[in-house]
């Protein structure tokens, strides 16, 4: 795993490179990253880790986006990120059932943030579980409050359930000018990194429900532009056996078209071979 983020992490000078490889890279079916989740799962298959890992970094790169107001290199960001990425992908059980978007959206996020944490200021602005809470949720509400007052303070206080004097400490602390990013963290502990130390609640929240949603609906987009360069029949095929609940089998496709359910296989096996290398081109 060590190896594969040193060729899958960017840095500032490639980053526009790394970022164009990342939009490249094709999605996966559910049924291709199962597979390939129970590959790297029973197997450790690294192959089968790069391939989800890759296939997923376009979704590190919007998140990473998100964190550029606090002046660090959106390089770092998204190295912070991928790392993340790695970690849910080495965790990803698909027997859940659950899709790995949804699953990396923590690992992904909470590796940002103890990035962000680690280099916002020479004196940590957020040590406690609460205060990193109300560290991400203050500075994303003072873009539009500015300097807080006492009556928002208290507002925020009763919503993120801290006290008033929390607020006021964690206003004044932002507020502060930065003396250096020594990018260097006394931090032992080895739970700092994991989901729990910044999710409060088993559900995701309603941003990462929309980020996620937003991230299915142009993969969906990519994949409805892509079955339109098929023809009817491939079409038809392709919908049938891999976008349907009810799976319909070969030999029933063939006996519609009157041909052998070897020749219904080649025509998926084609058909999917095009719609990958017109996402891949996307």
């Amino acid at each position: 795993m060590s190896q594969m983020m040193m060729t899958l992490a960017p840095t500032r000078d490639n980053l526009d490179r790394f970022i164009k490889t990342a939009n490249a890279a094709p999605f996966l079916t559910q049924e291709e990253e199962f597979a390939l989740g129970y590959r790297l799962q029973n197997e450790n298959d690294l192959d089968a880790a790069r391939q989800l890992v890759l296939s997923h970094l376009r979704y590190v790169i919007y998140l990473a986006r998100n964190y550029k107001g606090y002046g660090l290199p959106l390089a770092d960001l998204i190295q912070e990120g991928s790392i993340g990425l790695m970690k849910a992908a080495k965790k990803f059980d698909p027997t859940r059932g659950v899709r790995l978007v949804s699953f990396a959206s923590h690992w992904i996020k909470a590796e940002i943030h103890e990035f962000v944490l680690r280099n916002w200021h020479i004196v940590k602005v957020a040590t406690t579980k609460a205060q990193r809470k109300l560290f991400f949720n203050l500075r994303s509400r003072k873009k539009q409050l500015g300097w807080i007052t006492h009556s928002e303070a208290k507002r925020v206080a009763e919503e993120l359930g801290v006290t008033q004097a929390d607020v006021l400490e964690m206003d004044a602390r932002l507020n502060e000018r930065p003396m250096s990013f020594d990018g260097h963290s006394d931090d032992s502990d080895e739970q700092s990194s994991s989901p729990a130390a910044f999710i409060a609640a088993e559900i995701p929240s309603p941003e990462t429900q929309l980020v996620e949603q937003d991230f299915r609906d142009k993969q969906s987009q990519h994949l409805k532009a892509a079955l339109h360069t098929l023809d009817e029949r491939s079409q038809t095929i392709i919908s049938s056996r891999w976008l349907s609940e009810k799976k319909v089998g070969l030999q029933e496709l063939g006996n519609r078209y009157g041909i052998s359910a070897e020749r219904v296989r080649q025509l998926e096996s084609q058909a999917i071979k095009k719609l990958r290398g017109e996402l891949v081109s996307d």
